[in-house]
């Protein structure tokens, strides 16, 4: 069973469409097979009227959230390598793919209107408002195709074990891919996620009908998701196109990043394990509600004793120092690490009455005295620094009012090196 879904504004276009092409292949109108429009005549001589059975019209209650493609016209063709199935067969399927998209009722509410024609020996058409009578939506287009995909897929397999001398292999219209060819999903460092490999018509409708745009230029044909979708809709997108194309006997090679089956969020990185729990309180950070949950998080990174940033200051001051343990004639790579250190201290300083703060503008709980920063053993790099010209650039900024905090040892946390508690 191939299913292709697509989704329109009205059912009477959809209808027109349908009717042509029937006229066209068969020189006949469609025939209703089955359907649910709530009492509603389902008459195939009169398209309008039929129309109106199945569409819901916006002017009902919770209108402000009626979609702007509310109709769904579904096609699902059978294997020319089994016996069609008979208009009983095809009713039956309609519903189990009906009720695996979720536009059948549940409960005591009712479902969406639908209707299912039959035309050809081989197919059946799925029309279905995907508005519920009282203007809710039912569900979003990527559950809805996904859903559709799987449920013809188990069908395919239960119908074909009903005739066990016959092949049960899918021929979609186009001739399948080469086993070879295989199809990329990858997400790039900017965000975009790209479908590259296997260039056919075939394969080009199967994304695009996911959602992917079309790129054709001096590289090839290749396919992208638009500027700006959301990420969870990345994965959603990504998955569906890759099940498209797996059944349409494509090879797929996909980002696990983008795979819904795989667990969320990156993996860890064993080699990079501090890089993984700064991202960890990065993804904390941007999940906290109130300032009540931002702060000990906060706390993770600023804390004078154990914090982040001072860890961060403490390995750029040891790599400093342990560089020109190393080779003598070091010194400028150890000045650079040194440098660095010393902005990190200079952020800290910057940084060191932001609890305060944070308190204040997130309306959490009362405030409480600022903690202070540990005053600094001064050192040796001292007067290097009075003459360094990144120094001098950030006295500059922060003279002319850019914030950027004048680099000075004295103000940053403790440097020495008396044990700690890690």
């Amino acid at each position: 069973m191939i299913p292709n879904v697509q989704r329109g504004e009205t059912a009477l276009s959809a209808l027109t469409y349908l009717y042509n092409r029937a006229e066209r292949e068969t020189g006949a109108h469609p025939r209703v097979i089955d359907g649910d429009c709530h009492g509603m005549p389902m008459p195939t001589n009169d398209t309008a009227v039929l129309a109106a059975a199945v569409q819901v019209s916006p002017g009902r209650p919770s209108a402000h959230s009626y979609p702007e493609r509310p109709i769904m016209l579904c096609t699902i063709r059978s294997s020319p390598d089994l016996p069609p199935p008979n208009d009983g067969e095809w009713a039956k399927i309609s519903r189990r793919v009906l009720g695996a998209a979720g536009l059948l009722g549940e409960g005591d509410r009712p479902g969406c209107r639908w209707v299912a024609l039959g035309s050809a020996e081989r197919q059946v058409h799925l029309l279905a408002s995907l508005v519920h009578d009282d203007g809710q939506p039912a569900r979003s287009l990527y559950n809805l195709n996904m859903a559709v995909f799987r449920e013809c897929s188990r069908i395919d397999v239960e119908y074909g074990r009903r005739f066990p001398d016959a092949s049960v292999t899918v021929r979609p219209m186009n001739p399948p891919p080469a086993p070879k060819v295989t199809v990329a999903i990858t997400g790039k460092p900017t965000g975009s996620v790209v479908a590259e490999g296997a260039r056919d018509d075939l394969s080009a409708a199967l994304l695009k009908h996911a959602g992917f745009q079309q790129i054709q230029d001096w590289y090839g044909r290749r396919h992208r998701l638009p500027s700006g979708t959301p990420a969870a809709d990345r994965v959603a997108i990504a998955t569906h196109a890759a099940e498209m194309l797996r059944a349409a006997r494509y090879t797929v090679d996909l980002d696990p990043a983008l795979d819904e089956s795989q667990p969320t969020g990156p993996a860890p990185l064993a080699s990079h394990a501090v890089g993984t729990q700064l991202l960890d309180i990065t993804d904390r950070i941007r999940a906290a509600e109130t300032g009540a949950d931002l702060l000990p998080v906060l706390d993770q990174l600023l804390h004078p004793e154990h914090g982040a940033l001072e860890r961060l200051r403490e390995a750029l001051e040891a790599a400093s120092e342990h560089v020109c343990d190393l080779d003598d004639e070091a010194h400028p790579l150890a000045d650079r690490f040194g440098f660095a250190a010393d902005f990190v201290a200079a952020a800290q300083s910057e940084l060191v009455d932001s609890e305060a703060e944070v308190r204040r503008v997130c309306g959490s709980q009362p405030e409480v005295p600022a903690r202070s920063a540990a005053p600094a053993v001064p050192d040796s790099r001292t007067a290097a620094l009075a003459t360094s010209p990144v120094v001098d650039q950030a006295k500059t900024s922060s003279t002319l009012g850019s914030g950027t905090p004048e680099v000075n040892r004295a103000s940053g946390p403790s440097q020495g090196s008396a044990s700690r508690s890690r």
